[in-house]
């Protein structure tokens, strides 16, 4: 498995997406809040319908740390589900469990609670769970 998605800089990506990954991102993208490299500072044209959708798609990618082969199928799924295909997926993006260690306050990057999870530090019903994509359900306890 490769990681070359994950070896690119997060200020950098962050500065791309327009969306803060990470803490110090945050902080760097307030004192350069356009787009990096020798043309970041210009005005942009409007985008095309195609370049949108796929920006949205790298943001919610670089979000939830995802491969593109784990979004493929997290969509596919909430597409067969009855409702709003977009809620469903941001539903079922949520309920995975580096997403709530993450919103819990556990981590502070997607990429440290990745590493929690991985690293046995979450207990799912008292249970160790190393799986980042372990969907948890409703009424489940997660403890570290």
């Amino acid at each position: 498995m490769s990681k070359k998605s994950r070896t690119r800089s997060k200020v950098r990506l962050s500065r791309a997406l327009g969306v803060a990954l990470t803490p110090k991102a945050a902080r760097l993208m307030e004192k350069r809040p356009y787009a990096p490299g020798q043309h970041g500072r210009t005005r942009r044209r409007t985008d095309s319908d195609y370049a949108v959708r796929l920006r949205e798609k790298q943001r919610l990618r670089a979000q939830y740390g995802l491969r593109e082969k784990q979004l493929r199928i997290t969509f596919e799924e909430a597409r067969r589900q009855p409702g709003l295909t977009g809620e469903n997926l941001v539903e079922l993006l949520e309920m995975r469990l580096d997403s709530l260690v993450l919103r819990a306050g556990f981590a502070r990057t997607t990429a440290q609670a990745r590493q929690l999870v991985v690293h046995r530090h979450i207990l799912v019903d008292g249970k160790i769970v190393d799986r980042p994509s372990f969907r948890v359900k409703p009424g489940q306890l997660i403890h570290v």
